[in-house]
Formats: C-alpha cells, sequence, structure tokens
C-alpha cells in the first residue's frame, strides 16, 4: 500500500502551488487537484500535468489505478 500523503506530496512538488486532496484504499487512488497552472489547458493536458508528477509509480505497479478531478481554482 502507498501512502496517500506520499502521493499528495509528489503531485504538490509537481504542480507547485496545487490545492491537492487523495483518497485511495491502497490499491486505486482519486486525487482530486486545482491549480492556477491548469488555466488554459483542456483537461487531457492538465490530467498530463498530475501524471507526469507520479507516472513512476504507476509504471513500477506501486499504483494500480489513479482517478483525477482537475479544475482551476
Amino acid at each position: 500500500m502507498f501512502p496517500t500523503e506520499d502521493i499528495k506530496k509528489l503531485i504538490e512538488e509537481g504542480i507547485p502551488g496545487a490545492t491537492v486532496e487523495v483518497t485511495g484504499d491502497g490499491y486505486k487512488y482519486e486525487a482530486v487537484v486545482a491549480s492556477d497552472k491548469f488555466q488554459g489547458l483542456n483537461t487531457m493536458k492538465q490530467h498530463q500535468m498530475v501524471y507526469a508528477a507520479v507516472n513512476h509509480l504507476i509504471t513500477s505497479g506501486e499504483i494500480h489505478a489513479l482517478s483525477l478531478k482537475t479544475s482551476v481554482p
């Protein structure tokens, strides 16, 4: 089980200034991320920014699934 706080920290480091909430059961996770850096970007680009911060966990299998909700504050 990968701690939700560690995922939150990785996203915050990858997108400085973002507001991040992460929930999960150790297998599947959900992240709600709001950032000014998403301004002008479509949902796909916003999600790509978040996935870039945690992709190594997904490819290594430490995280099986991460669903995202992104927005501009």
